[in-house]
């Protein structure tokens, strides 16, 4: 009897066994319970910033993901939004075959369309390189007009081969931000108050069209305008200077506020500053010129696009002198004092 028990006991374990085996890939056996699935779920990370700190949840308020095949048409779509994105481990369940590649693009932040469109889309006939983010401009005239706090748009790529290992498995995104905010400030050498409303401030480059790898795509001239113009209130130091200043340690100055789209090293914005009582120049600008004189001594071996890419804020304080001519010697930029007569960032 007790033989019997044995070889009953072993013939129980065999076919089980054998259950266990054939239900996975032959020789993987998935949590002891028979599920084979392969599963995939998608995340998304900004640390292409200045911090190198991922803050997705804290700046990303859409996603739209699309998953193309291996010859670059588009298999599926999912778009997503609200509070579910604040959520440090948040990620897309997204559908896929074991052992096929596909390529996912991820353009974030366009939300409702307000400031970028993308092209409707139809799955098994679209193609990757058609997926063209657009930002959209009015027109007055034949100039191209961008006058909005542009939404914050990011993108992001990836190439993958699916596994045939059951199990969840995670693939994460990396995203860069394209829109950048740029704040101009005019003050006075002499420490008089500038009033805002005596000049007219623009930002003018090819930009507003973006390829689905994030390249800049020919483009009308795009000109930029402030979304806000105000007055402010600035400290004066006449030891920093050099300049004779009345006695009060605080003046008013012009703010303005403009949001542009991706800044590249192949093109060159111009920043305008004018008088708007007669239009006269008063100071004409390459901003990425002048944007990477303070890439600074810790990012030396950083590339010229990636400073682009992290850095998200331009703040850059002009003087002007009695005239109300630009005082070219000197310039603030993100904190940094430039002295071009003398070579000296500080």
């Amino acid at each position: 009897m007790n033989k019997l028990s044995q070889l009953v006991g072993i013939i129980a374990i065999a076919i089980l066994s054998s259950v266990m085996f054939s239900s996975c890939d032959e020789s993987f056996i998935y949590d002891y319970e028979g599920d084979c699935s392969v599963n995939y779920r998608i995340q998304f990370s900004y640390d292409m910033n200045m911090k190198y700190a991922n803050a997705f949840a804290h700046e990303v308020t859409s996603v739209s993901l699309y998953i193309f095949d291996e010859e670059g048409i588009l298999v599926s779509q999912v778009h997503d939004s609200g509070e579910a994105l604040a959520s440090d481990d948040y990620s897309i369940e997204v559908e896929l075959t074991p052992q096929e590649t596909y390529r996912l693009l991820a353009w974030c932040g366009i939300g409702d369309e307000e400031s970028f469109n993308l092209p409707d889309v139809e799955e098994g006939k679209t193609t990757i390189e058609e997926m063209k983010c657009r930002m959209n401009r009015a027109y007055v005239g034949e100039r191209a007009i961008v006058n909005d706090d542009l939404h914050p748009l990011f993108h992001g790529m990836k190439t993958l081969t699916v596994t045939t290992e059951p199990g969840t498995h995670y693939e994460t995104i990396s995203l860069t931000k394209d829109t950048n905010v740029v704040r101009v400030v005019l003050q006075h050498l002499s420490g008089e108050d500038v009033n805002p409303d005596e000049f007219t401030f623009e930002i003018q480059d090819y930009n507003g069209f973006l390829a689905h790898d994030n390249t800049l795509l020919e483009d009308e001239l795009i000109t930029y305008q402030p979304w806000s113009v105000t007055g402010g209130r600035a400290d004066i130091n006449a030891d920093v200077y050099g300049a004779p200043m009345r006695e009060a340690t605080t003046v008013n100055v012009a703010l303005a506020e403009l949001t542009v789209n991706r800044l590249c090293v192949e093109r060159r914005p111009i920043l305008v500053v004018r008088r708007a009582e007669d239009n006269e120049l008063v100071l004409s600008i390459p901003l990425i010129d002048y944007a990477l004189l303070v890439k600074g001594n810790y990012n030396h071996s950083m590339g010229d696009q990636e400073y682009l890419d992290r850095q998200d804020e331009y703040n850059l304080t002009f003087f002007l002198d009695r005239s109300g001519d630009w005082v070219s010697s000197v310039i603030i930029i993100n904190s940094w004092k430039i002295v071009f007569n003398s070579g000296v960032i500080e």
